[in-house]
């Protein structure tokens, strides 16, 4: 049977950590090459970019002509499907 200590407790907590930063940074490069897909914004960004109210952009994710995502009580829509919806041609 094996002991832990604190200190190799503390080791292992510098390498999981070390670990978790190199996936951060890698995810985060991921992310940056690929920008158009994954970008998300919120309702204030949208209403302001696209100069409407609060209930037309509400009416827009009833009617469900736009994507969104709702996390922890705040939507998020994309910015390729706006642009899409609103496009002039």
């Amino acid at each position: 049977m094996e002991y832990l200590t604190k200190d190799d407790l503390s080791e292992f907590k510098k390498e999981l950590f070390d670990e978790l930063q190199k996936v951060f940074v890698e995810n985060s490069k991921n992310l940056d090459k690929n920008e158009n897909k994954w970008d998300w914004l919120r309702s204030k960004e949208i209403r302001k970019l696209l100069a409407i109210s609060p209930a037309t952009l509400q009416n827009l994710r009833i009617g469900e002509k736009i994507r969104y995502k709702k996390i922890l009580g705040s939507y998020y829509y994309n910015r390729n499907d706006l642009e899409l919806l609103f496009k002039t041609e």
